[in-house]
């Protein structure tokens, strides 16, 4: 008798589990049985690094309103669309994010530009501004209605020196406590208190000079002077000891205020006066704005290659602050406008399913794996710049290396010894005083 074998299958291997899914696949995991998988592997990697680039489209929305240049923004803690904006003309509006509406809007709150903006931490009920006016005051935004304990009533005004007022005081004609360090003689140009230690606070001055104060002991503490003058500064979301300085000179600085003799990074890449800087809630990124008409978002700890968003109509770059949700990026400049973008260029906006998510995540992980191969690389880094800028960057680039040759043969040409190279970083800090 013949004998017969029957070859079956079982069809739940063979079908997809549920609706929907994709249909299972039997592979040999063998390697020797895929000898190209690398390759294939780095051409799905530069795939997904032109990909990148090709849906690089940064630019969400504008936010009019404004009749001059906006001067200072300003997040509602508490809300992930609440946004506030001052301008040069003294006017002052609360802008909605997802409707892309005014919330309220106050055209003259000031004689003059409005130099800075700060929302109450209960929710953002209350918002305080000046302005060159010399006033400060204090507006009733609204939230839902319900009746809020104020957190903490103390707030700083920087002039001359540095002061502190209580909220709850509104007869009070006086400051409640003045700071300033003894041989002080600078206009303070910005004040921020510290997130987590809300007794210490810093000031940058028009004399170059940075200043660390604590209300505690009722004086500055510690004070540094730096080569240029400092536009903007922002104290770190997740480690406290970490302050970010925007610089006169190009470039941005951060500091571990426990070691002020030298910063911990230098980000280079602006070719004009950086005028704003923010750190992202995640603390892993910041914005800058500059004097240069960009926008650029750098990696915490990466000095170079940033993020660069332009447009040819935004004029100088005054302020920028990233999104409560880390998500997108605001600035506003001198053409009176605040523009949306977003945190990452390639981002899409809406609902993302999740075999959509699961690419996104594949690709990412390839561009991660492949970043040290040449030609993956160059895609990934490429940015197109304005031509005014381009050339402006080459030009720096030419100068910093004749000064670097300059110096190079003055050692060369002085007694061993006496004239040793100085590391950039301890250039920065000329003094530091207690």
């Amino acid at each position: 008798m013949v004998k017969i074998s029957v070859l079956q299958h079982a069809p739940s291997e063979h079908l997809p589990a549920r609706p929907g899914d994709p249909t299972p696949t039997s592979r040999n995991l063998n390697p020797l049985m895929h000898p190209f998988a690398r390759a294939r592997e780095r051409t799905r990697a530069l795939n997904a690094a032109k990909m990148d680039r090709m849906f690089a489209k940064p630019f969400v929305a504008s936010l009019e309103g404004h009749i001059d240049a906006v001067e200072v923004l300003c997040r509602r803690p508490g809300s992930l669309t609440g946004v506030a904006s001052g301008s040069w003309d003294g006017g002052i509006i609360v802008h909605n994010l997802s409707t892309r509406k005014e919330i309220m809007k106050i055209p003259q709150a000031h004689k003059g530009k409005v130099s800075g903006l700060c929302f109450s931490p209960d929710g953002g009920e209350r918002l305080l501004s000046c302005g060159v006016d010399r006033n400060v005051k204090l507006w009733a935004v609204g939230g839902d209605g319900a009746a809020s304990d104020i957190v903490n009533p103390l707030f700083a005004t920087a002039s001359n020196t540095v002061q502190l007022w209580d909220e709850t005081k509104y007869v009070s004609e006086c400051a409640c406590l003045n700071l300033t360090f003894p041989t002080s003689t600078e206009t303070i140009t910005c004040v921020r208190f510290n997130m987590s230690e809300s007794s210490v606070l810093a000031s940058i001055g028009s004399d170059r000079t940075f200043t660390l104060y604590d209300i505690r002991t009722g004086k500055a503490e510690r004070r540094v002077v730096m080569q240029m003058q400092s536009n903007a500064l922002s104290w770190s979301p997740t480690f406290p000891t970490t302050i970010l300085l925007a610089s006169e000179d190009h470039n941005l600085y951060t500091f571990d205020i426990r070691h002020l003799d030298s910063p911990t990074q230098i980000y280079k890449a602006h070719v004009a006066a950086v005028m704003s800087c923010d750190w992202s809630p995640t603390g892993q990124e910041f914005v800058s704005g500059g004097w240069d008409r960009t926008v650029r978002i750098w990696q915490e700890g990466k000095g170079r290659q940033p993020e660069v968003y332009h447009t040819k109509r935004m004029q100088r770059v005054t302020s920028s602050i990233f999104s409560a949700d880390a998500r997108f990026v605001l600035s506003g400049s001198d053409d009176g406008n605040v523009r949306i973008w977003k945190a990452k260029a390639s981002d899409k906006l809406g609902v993302i399913t999740a075999r959509e998510r699961a690419a996104m995540e594949y690709r990412e992980s390839l561009k991660e794996r492949w970043r040290v191969d040449q030609e993956i690389d160059r895609v990934a880094r490429t940015r197109h710049l304005p031509k005014s800028v381009h050339q402006t960057a080459k030009l720096k680039t030419t100068m910093l290396e004749a000064r670097r040759v300059k110096d190079e043969r003055r050692r060369k040409h002085t007694r061993a010894g006496e004239n040793k190279p100085k590391p950039e970083r301890k250039k920065v800090v000329i003094a530091e005083q207690t």
